[in-house]
C-alpha cells in the first residue's frame, strides 16, 4: 500500500516543522518489574523517529499505552514510569505531561522538546475510537505520526482515529515494518517459504489458509504439526493434537495442492514420555511413536531436509517455533533451522522476515535475531498481517 513517511513530512512541511506539535504514537509497552523496565527493546525502536523530529525542531508529543487499565487510572501502569528509561535511550530530556489533568500544558513546550503523555488507555474513549476524543487531542497538534505497527491491528483513537483528523505519516519503525512485510508476502521474490509453528492449529488456522495461496513451501512445526500428521494417518501417541481439526488439516492439504504449495511435515521426530527439561528422549520415524510418548521436536534428518528447502528459496517468513523450544533439548530444530536461515540471509541469497513473541525469543536463543533481514516485535499485528487482514492503523495511513 502507499503511505506517507517522515520523508514526505519534511518534503512538504520542512520550513514549518520547527515549533510544530507532532503527536507520535509509539509502542512503549515494555515489560516491567517493580516499576522498572526489564527490556528496553521497544523503547530503543522508538528512538529514530522521536530523535529525527526533535532534531528538526518539532515539539514531539509521544502517545503510548501500558497494560490494560480499561479506562481507569492505575499508578502502576502510568507512562510516567517510562519517562527516565525513554530519556536514557534517547540521550535527551523527556518530560512527562498528564494531558488528562492539564491539557493546556502541551502549549507550553518549546521547539525540540520531547514530552511523554499519560497512558492513552487511561481514557475510556481510547478503545472506543471516539471521534470527540481524537478532536480533543488534535487541538494541540499539527501532525500525527504512527510508529507503532505492533498496535496497528487496534482501531483506537491513538492508533487509527487521529490519522483521520490530522495530516498523517508513518514513523521510521512503522516504515521499516511495512517495507519488510511487503518484501515477505506483498511482492516477494519466489520461491517463498513460510515456517509456521505453535501449539495449536486453531490459533493459526487463518494464517495457514491464507499462506497456501501465497508461498511455495509451507513448513509446519510445533504441536500443530501433530494434527497434520494425524490427518495423514500417523499415530502421534499422547502428543498435543487437535483430533477434531483433522478434517480442517485435510482441507488445507487440498488447498495447498491446488495452489501448488508444498506442505512440509517432519518424518523423524524427538519424543519423550514426560515433558520436562532433559528427560530421556528418542529420535524416531513418525510411524514409530509409541502410545505413551509425546512428539516434542522435529528430528535432525527432517531439520536438515528443511535446511535444504530454504537453500532453494529467495524469501522466508517465520512465525512460531518448530518444537517446545523453551525446554531443552527440544529447541534443537528451531535453533538449527534459524541459524541456517540467518546464514543464507547474510550471504545475500535469502530475504528473511520473522515476527511474534515466541519467534523473537527463539531467534534470540539461537543468537541469530540480528542475522535476519527483519525481526518484528509485533505479536497480534504480525499474526493478523499473516492472515491477510487489513490493519486499521496501517489502512488509515493510506
Amino acid at each position: 500500500m502507499a503511505f506517507k513517511t517522515l520523508d514526505d513530512l519534511f518534503a512538504e512541511f520542512r520550513a514549518d516543522v520547527r515549533g510544530k506539535r507532532i503527536l507520535v504514537r509509539e509502542d512503549l509497552n515494555a515489560p516491567m518489574e517493580g516499576g522498572k523496565v526489564t527490556d528496553d527493546t521497544r523503547l530503543r525502536a522508538a528512538v529514530p523517529t522521536i530523535a529525527e523530529l526533535a532534531d528538526a525542531g518539532a515539539i514531539v508529543l509521544v502517545l503510548a499505552h501500558v497494560g490494560r487499565p480499561n479506562g481507569a487510572r492505575d499508578p502502576s501502569l502510568s507512562t510516567a514510569l517510562l519517562t527516565q528509561p525513554l530519556a536514557h535511550v534517547l540521550g535527551r530530556e523527556v518530560m512527562f505531561v498528564d494531558h488528562y489533568a492539564d491539557p493546556t500544558a502541551l502549549r507550553d513546550l518549546q521547539p525540540g522538546q520531547v514530552a511523554l503523555l499519560e497512558n492513552t488507555r487511561f481514557s475510556t474513549e481510547e478503545e472506543k475510537n471516539s471521534q470527540s476524543h481524537a478532536a480533543d487531542l488534535a487541538r494541540f497538534a499539527d501532525f500525527y505520526v504512527n510508529d507503532a505497527f505492533s498496535a496497528a491491528h487496534r482501531a483506537h483513537v491513538s492508533t487509527e482515529r487521529l490519522a483521520r483528523v490530522l495530516p498523517a505519516f508513518a514513523g521510521r519503525q512503522m516504515q521499516a515494518e511495512l517495507d519488510a512485510l511487503d518484501k515477505a508476502l506483498g511482492s516477494p521474490e519466489h520461491p517463498v517459504a513460510a515456517v509456521v509453528g505453535g501449539a495449536k492449529v486453531s490459533s493459526k488456522l487463518a494464517v495457514l489458509e491464507h499462506l497456501v495461496d501465497k508461498v511455495d513451501h509451507l513448513i509446519i512445526g510445533g504441536g500443530m504439526a501433530n494434527t497434520f500428521l494425524a490427518a495423514r494417518g500417523v499415530d502421534v501417541g499422547k502428543s498435543l493434537c487437535e483430533h477434531d481439526l483433522v478434517a480442517t488439516a485435510n482441507r488445507i492439504f487440498d488447498a495447498a495442492d491446488k495452489a501448488g504449495c508444498t506442505v512440509h511435515l517432519p518424518y523423524d521426530v524427538v519424543v519423550a514420555k514426560e515433558f520436562r527439561p532433559n528427560p530421556p528422549v528418542r529420535t524416531v520415524n513418525v510411524h514409530e511413536v509409541m502410545a505413551d510418548e509425546m512428539i516434542l521436536d522435529i528430528g535432525p534428518a527432517a531439520t536438515e531436509a528443511l535446511a535444504d528447502v530454504l537453500k532453494t528459496c529467495r524469501t522466508l517468513v517465520w512465525n512460531g517455533p518448530l518444537g517446545a523450544f523453551e525446554t531443552p533439548p527440544f529447541d534443537r530444530a528451531t535453533v538449527a533451522l534459524a541459524r541456517t536461515a540467518a546464514a543464507l540471509t547474510q550471504s545475500g541469497s535469502l530475504v528473511s522476515v520473522a515476527g511474534g513473541g515466541d519467534t523473537v525469543a527463539a531467534l534470540n536463543q539461537a543468537g541469530v535475531a540480528d542475522g535476519f533481514t527483519f525481526v518484528s516485535t509485533a505479536g497480534g499485528a504480525f499474526l493478523e498481517w499473516m492472515e491477510g487482514r487489513e490493519l486499521p492503523g496501517v489502512a488509515a495511513l493510506g
